[in-house]
């Protein structure tokens, strides 16, 4: 069984599944429903009439362009992890299928429930890829009737327990906006720098509101945190991979000197409860926008985003210089103060050290 099983490339493991489809499941993502939702927020922004006009009428449904890419991000999905689990041919191809039944299926869920299905079902298909004389029969038969049997199975159940945990969090962050502001902004920021994907688990938990907003502060605060402490080291190159890419860039040096990674988390955990208690940071917009941060500044655009969904639902009178001050303060200038000023105390202790953070 090793055999066949390394044979057919199958990695059961925690990096493999936890770390390389999780991450990938995240690009997906990136990929559809967050660049669809930003260019309907151009399309109205700009009042460009082709990108506000149905281009596609599918059972009745109209779609814009973004609406067509957003409602691909089950097959992304599914085609993401699929490739992150070096799917053959046939089988990465059949991962389509898959993404779109486990993700509608699995409701506003349906990431967690991409996730879960596209894994097995992808493993299934490897194992059985070459083995007949019909391979192009068998391989996607077999694919696509695993992956679609449990979406039936476990997609509506996943989907459930991924809303409810998050809608816990949400509830909770209303009612301690202080306490859950630094857990959420603590906890999403780590998980941002860590080898796994924030934006995915947000996405899982569809992690919006209050909540949204504390992570979009802890992971900025990771991101613009490391920047500006390892300035000294890495220069505007070190900045700009560091600020607008990711602050994942640290792990090595994370693991051989843990302390480097205090002053961006002890930012985050004053940023956090600043977003909800005083600023109210809502993050409205796509949830996978709440675990990204600054990258790309996708965290802010899906602030940004929310605000105008907010406006036009008639739940927000307008978008307000408060509510740009409290962006800008929370994802940017709060991080380098508190990080600078945190970085500078551990140095002096003798707990960093100059090329601790070379990259």
């Amino acid at each position: 069984m090793k055999e066949f099983l390394k044979k057919k490339d199958i990695e059961i493991s925690l990096k493999r599944y936890g770390i390389d489809a999780l991450g990938a499941m995240a690009q997906g993502l990136f990929c559809s429903l967050l660049i669809g939702t930003i260019i309907n927020t151009i399309g109205a922004q700009f009042n460009i009439e082709f990108l506000k006009q149905p281009v596609a009428t599918v059972a009745g449904v109209d779609y814009t362009v973004g609406g067509i890419a957003t409602a691909m991000s089950g097959p992304a999905m599914a085609v993401a992890i699929g490739s992150a689990l070096k799917c053959p041919p046939l089988v990465l191809f059949s991962m389509i299928s898959v993404g779109f039944a486990s993700n509608a299926l699995g409701g506003a869920g349906g990431p967690l429930a991409v996730l879960f299905v596209a894994i097995i079902a992808a493993e299934f298909g490897k194992a059985i890829s070459k083995e007949t004389k019909i391979d192009i029969l068998v391989t996607p038969l077999v694919t696509i009737g695993i992956g679609i049997f449990l979406s039936w199975l476990i997609a509506p159940p996943l989907g459930k327990a991924a809303m409810k945990v998050g809608d816990v969090i949400m509830w909770a962050t209303e009612q301690q906006p202080f306490i859950m502001g630094i857990l959420v902004s603590v906890i999403v920021g780590i998980a941002l720098t860590l080898p796994i994907s924030s934006a995915a688990i947000c996405a899982a938990l569809s992690l919006t509101g209050l909540a949204g907003g504390a992570a979009v502060a802890g992971c900025s605060a990771q991101m613009v945190g490391f920047a500006v402490t390892s300035f000294k080291e890495n220069k505007w190159g070190g900045l700009v991979s560091q600020g607008i890419g990711t602050s994942m860039l640290q792990m090595g040096n994370i693991v051989k000197n843990p302390k480097i990674w205090l002053a961006p988390t002890l930012a985050s955990a004053i940023t956090g409860p600043l977003a909800t208690c005083v600023f109210k940071l809502q993050m409205n917009g796509a949830p996978v926008s709440s675990g990204m941060g600054t990258c790309g500044l996708v965290g802010q655009i899906g602030v940004y985003t929310g605000w105008v969904n907010d406006v036009a639902a008639g739940t927000k009178d307008a978008i307000t210089a408060f509510d740009w001050a409290g962006l800008l303060l929370i994802s940017i200038v709060l991080p380098i103060i508190f990080s600078l000023i945190f970085d500078a105390i551990f140095r002096k202790l003798g707990w960093v050290k100059d090329g601790d953070m070379k990259l």
